[in-house]
């Protein structure tokens, strides 16, 4: 598939500009740079020994090309290898990231560049959900066509992406409003249909009067009016499409107990869905003993008991009273509000052949989202004193024998079963005969999909007078959007309004017939996405089975908690619809989530009118913040950023202020991934990781002036004392990089990981003069610092990483000091670290302060005499217990501790 950049091409005007940036950067290289401007090593071959505004600058507008695409590249799939699917939602392109964006791409970013060091073959793809409202709303403001204003967006988008140093998988990107993709949505809504868990009903749509059009529910205001008309918004029915997610609830709610890794989220899923004890069966209506071509679902917590069913249970909302049904006169004419109102329609149950008559209940709900149950006497008092009450006869069908076992009688083949035994067998006829049987709740409903809308994935249904409702055939797909030059948001959907598309040929009858003009919601397009990633360019299939048994299940799936419910539960319900059809040999999608929290910034309201002021608008010089106008006093609140609001924050200005590294680490250390970020960055942790970037520049010059000070390093010149700082660098090195790959594997808790590292710097700082000279030690820490620095600040790593590697006199062997940093292997511990240490650190207080460290024998460190007689032969024991009177000391072997009192 080709990108939606290189499907629109590059403007002469964009090549010119690159053509002359590229011309001048050569130009600018090969100028001598003046001694006045800093340098860095990889232009020049000299070390910059700080780290201020224009070396950063000088650094990333160095790496930022270099590391561009490089890190999860794959030309072709090995499947031998160990594998790593990191995917973070795709965005829908607006135009322009906001500090969300940075926050969720930058964690994928980092862990899709630690798990590539690590040795995985990593995907870290990144694609457009590129269908939905705001495109069209465009074209009805601004006279853009839907695609051309999303193709601009791409654009545009992809270009901050690379600004910030995110390197994504491109060469798998997706773009949902291509024909390419969408192929194969319409395919997958095909399977879906051939299954019978796609269908069409009346359903309440927003009606717009005056401008004659169905309104998305956020083209509706708070006051219930059309956001372009003014209008008061009405209620109307009209035919919807739906897919029967019911079907999957059973499955579904029992598979959420495979995912261990779905903190939190797990039980949102499970509420949503919620418990799946009955079931959907269907009716056909009939009034007068004539068969009206009314079918009706509905819902019985009991269907081992449905032979003994009295009555079908409707509510005075029910469509067939308000909507376009043939039904509905009588409905009315026979509805007596505040009574259970007996009518003359009756409805036969599809599995048992039962005739029961319809009832229109008194009440105005049922329990959640019913509108249509079952009523069997047998298993509910409520349904028998209504039976009761309107004289309706039913056959008694639950038996409790003597020893409580309940049996069902009076129900055909079902009679002599257990109730769980006649359950069992009532779903799965219903099932096979297609007539309902899918255990659900009674809260989950079937997802409604139809848009009255231009810029969505064309619905491939053909409606035929001779022979109804005809699938498109495969062959014919993609259903392709025609190109619609007016929009006006009035009247009928816009494909309505192109005839050469709408009206078209039956492909059983030839006869003439018309297109669904319905479009689907974009979730469909982003309930499987994942899928497509894993074959992207495939032209004869959505994905290829083998390829996605490779990739799948995804490993981290990183995102937002808006979509902890709805966009998971449609993601679910694809792959275990893709599953059933052996597309897929994984039932669950994703394995781990990271659902991480808000940034977000004070927004400042009037308290008279709540209107949000921009920042300029407010005076913040006093105790409060106040109107600068008027000295109004303002109501203060921590809220997500918003362009309404008035306190969004721009990425660009950001990384043209701090600079990408210092955005990420920000971004990475100011608070867990789950929790928000308050945005903050004068007092916050902006200036820690400014500070820290610093500190690591100047470890690796104090390195470089050592090694390059003319003095050989040699190990065997660190004196004990020496050597004894150089085990604790090495120890805690190991410490911290067992820490920092469990901080990236298990939690993600990348603000505790820079923690880490942060403390690694420390020690590294303190290290003396000749351990940074002659310690393999320190030369190897700072190594391994550097590269676990990578995945978050590249950038500075990468740089650091060039000066280390051509520094003179390096003692540390094992590194690949001719790649990059990012093309080095993760660090490990080392083996010896992971056994008993032979030595122990005994801490030696005198008169309970604590004086220092004596290194002891592991075997020796539970004798008291043997510890005694070390401490007091040490250099600290002779300089602080020589000639003085010892009156007690104790050790404790389980602190290694020594205490020694004295005489004062």
């Amino acid at each position: 598939m080709q990108s939606v950049c290189q499907r629109v091409g590059t403007c002469s005007s964009c090549l010119k500009r690159r053509l002359n940036g590229f011309l001048g950067l050569i130009k600018w290289q090969r100028r001598l740079v003046p001694p006045c401007v800093r340098t860095i090593y990889s232009e020049t071959g000299k070390w910059e020994k700080s780290y201020g505004l224009e070396t950063r600058k000088r650094v990333e507008n160095w790496w930022l090309p270099r590391l561009k695409d490089q890190v999860c590249r794959i030309s072709e799939t090995n499947k031998s290898r160990p594998k790593f699917y990191v995917l973070s939602m795709f965005p829908y392109p607006s135009g322009k990231l906001h500090m969300g964006h940075v926050r969720v791409y930058t964690i994928s970013d980092a862990v899709a560049r630690f798990q590539k060091m690590r040795g995985m073959q990593v995907i870290n793809p990144m694609g457009w959900d590129a269908f939905g409202l705001p495109a069209e709303n465009a074209a009805v403001e601004h006279g853009l066509h839907p695609a051309s204003w999303t193709q601009s967006n791409i654009q545009h988008m992809r270009e901050q992406f690379d600004a910030l140093g995110l390197s994504f998988t491109w060469e798998r990107e997706i773009t949902t409003c291509l024909p390419e993709y969408y192929k194969w949505t319409q395919y997958l809504f095909l399977k879906l249909f051939e299954a019978g868990i796609v269908y069409q009903k009346e359903a309440l749509v927003n009606w717009d009067p005056v401008d004659q059009t169905v309104l998305a529910n956020e083209q509706v205001d708070d006051n219930g009016c059309s956001w372009r008309s003014g209008a008061k918004v009405e209620q109307k029915y009209l035919k919807q499409w739906f897919i029967k997610t019911t079907a999957y609830a059973k499955a579904m709610f029992d598979a959420l107990s495979d995912l261990p890794e779905w903190y939190g989220i797990k039980e949102m899923q499970a509420n949503w869905i919620g418990d799946c004890v009955g079931c959907y069966l269907d009716f056909l209506l009939k009034v007068n003993g004539e068969v009206t071509g009314e079918k009706l679902a509905a819902y019985t917590y009991t269907p081992e008991a449905v032979y003994g069913a009295s009555h079908l249970y409707i509510l005075p909302t029910h469509r067939l009273l308000h909507g376009n049904s043939s039904l509905k006169e009588v409905f009315q004419r026979e509805f007596i509000p505040g009574k259970d109102s007996l009518t003359s329609v009756t409805a036969v149950n599809l599995l048992t052949d039962q005739e029961i008559p319809v009832v229109i209940s008194a009440k105005n709900n049922f329990e959640n989202f019913l509108d249509t149950k079952i009523g069997i006497p047998s298993t509910s008092a409520e349904d028998a004193a209504v039976a009761k009450n309107l004289g309706i006869s039913f056959t008694e069908v639950i038996e409790t024998l003597p020893n409580g076992l309940e049996k069902v009688i009076n129900s055909a083949e079902i009679t002599g079963m257990t109730r769980q035994e006649a359950l069992k067998a009532i779903t799965q006829q219903a099932k096979k005969k297609r007539i309902g049987g899918d255990l659900t709740s009674d809260k989950l409903r079937d997802w409604l999909i139809s848009r009255q809308r231009y810029w969505g994935t064309p619905i491939p249904i053909i409606h035929c007078q001779m022979c109804g409702t005809v699938p498109v055939p495969y062959e014919d797909l993609p259903v392709v959007l025609p190109d619609v030059s007016t929009f006006t948001g009035k009247g009928a959907s816009p494909l309505e309004t192109a005839p050469e598309w709408v009206n078209c040929f039956c492909p059983r009858c030839k006869a003439a017939a018309r297109r669904e003009a319905d479009t689907m919601d974009t979730f469909v397009d982003s309930s499987w996405y994942y899928l497509r990633y894993t074959d992207p360019h495939n032209r004869d299939r959505p994905f290829n089975s083998d390829l996605a048994d490779y990739w799948m299940p995804v490993d981290l799936y990183i995102g937002g908690k808006e979509h902890a419910v709805m966009h998971l539960f449609y993601a679910r319900f694809f792959s275990h619809f893709c599953h059933d059809l052996k597309m897929t040999k994984h039932k669950e999608p994703f394995h781990k989530l990271l659902v991480q929290g808000l940034i977000k910034n004070q927004t400042f309201r009037l308290t008279t009118t709540g209107q949000c002021l921009k920042r300029e608008e407010v005076d913040l010089t006093g105790a409060e913040p106040v109107h600068l106008k008027t000295g109004e006093k303002l109501q203060v609140a921590w809220e997500k950023m918003s362009k309404s609001k008035h306190n969004g924050i721009d990425p660009e200005e950001l990384v043209k202020e701090y600079g990408i590294d210092t955005l990420r680490l920000y971004i990475l250390f100011a608070a867990p991934p789950e929790q928000d970020i308050l945005w903050d960055a004068k007092t916050d942790a902006m200036p820690g990781v400014q500070r820290w970037q610093t500190r690591l520049w100047a470890l690796v010059t104090k390195l470089i002036e050592a090694r390059t000070s003319g003095t050989m390093p040699s190990p065997e010149l660190l004196n004990m004392k020496e050597k004894a700082e150089a085990r604790k660098i090495w120890e805690q090195k190991n410490l911290v990089i067992s820490e920092v790959t469990e901080y990236f594997t298990k939690d993600h808790l990348f603000n505790a990981a820079i923690s880490r590292l942060m403390s690694l710097t420390n020690i590294l700082h303190q290290a003396s003069r000749p351990l940074i000279l002659h310690s393999t030690e320190f030369e190897d820490a700072l190594a391994s610092l550097c590269i676990m620095v990578a995945p978050m600040a590249p950038h500075i790593a990468s740089e650091m990483w060039k000066g280390l590697a051509h520094m003179q006199n390096k003692l540390c062997t094992h590194h690949h000091w001719d790649a990059d940093v990012l093309h080095q292997s993760w660090p490990k511990v080392d083996p010896e670290y992971l056994q008993p240490s032979d030595v122990v650190g005994m801490s030696v207080l005198i008169n309970n302060k604590a004086c220092g460290t004596v290194f002891v024998p592991q075997q020796a460190a539970r004798n008291f005499e043997e510890v005694h007689e070390l401490v007091l032969q040490s250099e600290l024991g002779v300089k602080h217990l020589q000639g003085r009177t010892i009156k007690k000391a104790f050790l404790s072997p389980r602190t290694a501790l020594i205490n020694f009192l004295v005489q004062e």
